[in-house]
């Protein structure tokens, strides 16, 4: 069982070394790990944390090497990857990122009020986002920004970085070492190796293209590398690197081919959401993404957010505006709540949430209403598994919201 996501991004917490992966490379645990390699002429960082892991990310790998830092990179633009760049960075050393860094960062700094209420909402019950957010650090200073491709020498060792546009962001790049054949790829994949992409994630970002996602896994397979590290883990023998790469890409077309059939035969989405799903040979765990969400994901990145399905949609009155006169068609809040009750008790939970959300929003702290609410999201995290950390997550926060203070 891969850890949970509490586990994973508090690996790195505290005082530590880095750990000696081989082949003059170190790693840093941290919420998205850092990486030192090594040669006799300086060093290169890949990922340099969060702005307050970095003042620990320096003091391991200062334990680890005593050569230079000659050039960082990052393999993707998202704050736990560029944060502490300021710190490791001086007049002798390079940054190099893929030309889409400045774009990326642009919308992180300009909606970071957004993303902390998002992120808080998600995973505020084991991380103290606030505290860490309420400065931003200063923005990487590129050096260096490639389209598709660059190539440095350094000590010996040769380094390509190569733009993988499909993973977590736009900026996403890998970073091949070909004499040994490692290859660094982030969060190409999410946290976890071979589970299912997640092409939007709960938190808040823009919609990963399927296809993209598709043609970068292609890039890394062509690679045939013998040793993969992740933005976590490392996993070594070009069998299983290549077996695991290619399903999860298969996986990943299979779906997208099977949403885009259903679109074309006029199935709407909610229907396809229920019934995409893969086949026995192509199953993976659902951890980080999720099946139904991917196929959301892939129609609204082709199609968008209008769905032909009514004309509000077009205008910017919510369903909610008419909800005060559903209460009193329905014959007020008690029916409702009796007749989401009636559901709950029926295994229909998200039937049951459509009328505790149309009572909760009239009378929002209407007892019996918070109970169904309370019984109807307590059967989805049980039909859940508990197997996707952001579902589980989430489920469990809403829980927790609508559980008196008393009983908490």
């Amino acid at each position: 069982m891969p850890p949970s996501l509490d586990e994973l991004v508090k690996q790195g917490e505290g005082r530590q070394d880095a750990v000696d992966m081989g082949d003059g490379i170190f790693m840093s645990k941290n919420i998205a790990n850092s990486y030192l390699v090594t040669t006799p002429d300086g060093d290169v960082l890949i990922n340099t944390g969060t702005d307050f892991e970095a003042e620990e990310i320096k003091a391991r790998f200062a334990r680890a090497s005593t050569g230079p830092l000659r050039l960082i990179t990052f393999t993707q633009g998202h704050p736990d990857h560029v944060g502490g760049w300021s710190l490791f960075n001086s007049d002798r050393v390079q940054t190099v990122a893929q030309a889409n860094h400045g774009d990326v960062r642009e919308y992180w700094r300009h909606l970071h009020p957004f993303y902390v209420r998002r992120i808080m909402a998600l995973w505020g019950a084991f991380m103290d986002v606030e505290t860490h957010a309420a400065e931003l650090p200063p923005e990487p200073v590129l050096t260096e920004a490639f389209i598709d491709s660059h190539a440095v020498e350094l000590g010996g060792r040769r380094f390509e970085f190569y733009a993988t546009p499909g993973g977590e962001t736009t900026d996403a790049l890998v970073v091949w070492l070909p004499e040994n054949r490692i290859v660094f790829i982030g969060n190409l994949m999410g946290p976890f190796f071979g589970h299912v992409p997640n092409l939007y994630t709960l938190r808040g970002d823009k919609i990963r293209s399927a296809m993209a996602f598709i043609h970068s896994l292609d890039r890394v397979i062509a690679l045939a590398p013998e040793t993969l590290f992740n933005g976590h883990d490392v996993f070594r023998g070009v069998d299983q690197i290549l077996t695991t790469l290619t399903k999860v890409r298969d996986a990943t077309v299979y779906l997208r081919d099977r949403t885009l059939d259903g679109m074309n035969s006029g199935a709407d989405l909610w229907a396809l959401m229920r019934e995409v799903t893969l086949p026995s040979e192509l199953s993976l765990p659902q951890v980080h993404g999720k099946v139904p969400w991917i196929v959301r994901a892939i129609w609204e990145e082709h199609v968008g957010w209008f769905r032909y399905e009514s004309t509000t949609e077009l205008y910017d009155v919510p369903p909610s505006s008419v909800w005060p006169d559903i209460v009193e068609l329905a014959g007020g809040i008690g029916a409702l709540t009796e007749r989401a009750h009636s559901h709950a008790e029926g295994g229909r939970p998200l039937e049951a949430l459509h009328l505790t959300d149309i009572v909760l929003n009239e009378s929002p702290g209407h007892p019996a209403a918070l109970r169904v609410k309370h019984a109807a999201l307590e059967q989805l995290l049980a039909n859940s598994g508990h197997e996707n950390h952001s579902e589980v997550q989430w489920l469990e926060q809403e829980l927790k919201n609508v559980t008196p203070q008393e009983d908490r």
